[in-house]
């Protein structure tokens, strides 16, 4: 790159095709860039040189853009959505092994209702547990399903244990 009588590198923003545009008539020369007598710079008049961005450059951005946006825009709902139902069945996993834990402590898994649902502080979640025979006599399987609706579809989680049938 060009360099001026004091060693600088030459004005970026100043290249011999600008000065060419405006017809070379800024007075100085390529690597010689005119000061003023403080030491500063001078304007020196290149055309284009200080310029922003054509109408047509705008036009193909905003166009551009137009394009892009929904296409954004409907990956942002996606992406909403989808965080929403995991949020649903991460709640729905911790709702039924809370539940499922409840059952097995309490013993009501084998005398107790069956199927419900978790109350106001859960609306739109319901339970509903079966129990099943197993390989060996004194021991069940325990299964509990929680379901819920959303997006008009049935969702469901379901969690399996073992039991131990208490002798009475």
């Amino acid at each position: 790159m060009p360099r001026n009588t004091t060693g600088r590198v030459c004005n970026l923003l100043h290249t011999r095709r600008a000065c060419s545009v405006s017809g070379g008539n800024t007075g100085h020369v390529l690597g010689k860039v005119p000061r003023l007598r403080s030491g500063r710079l001078r304007a020196h008049g290149c055309a284009g040189v200080l310029g922003g961005f054509t109408f047509i450059e705008l036009l193909a951005t905003i166009v551009f853009l137009g394009i892009i946006m929904p296409v954004a825009m409907q990956s942002v709902g996606l992406c909403t959505r989808l965080g929403g139902q995991s949020r649903k069945q991460i709640e729905a996993a911790s709702l039924a092994r809370t539940k499922l834990t409840e059952l097995t402590c309490t013993g009501d898994w084998q005398s107790g209702e069956k199927s419900g649902d978790f109350g106001e502080d859960w609306p739109g979640y319901r339970w509903d547990a079966t129990v099943s025979s197993w390989t060996d006599s004194d021991v069940s399987q325990l299964e509990l399903k929680v379901t819920w609706t959303a997006q008009g579809r049935e969702r469901s989680v379901t969690l399996t244990t073992l039991v131990y049938e208490e002798d009475s």
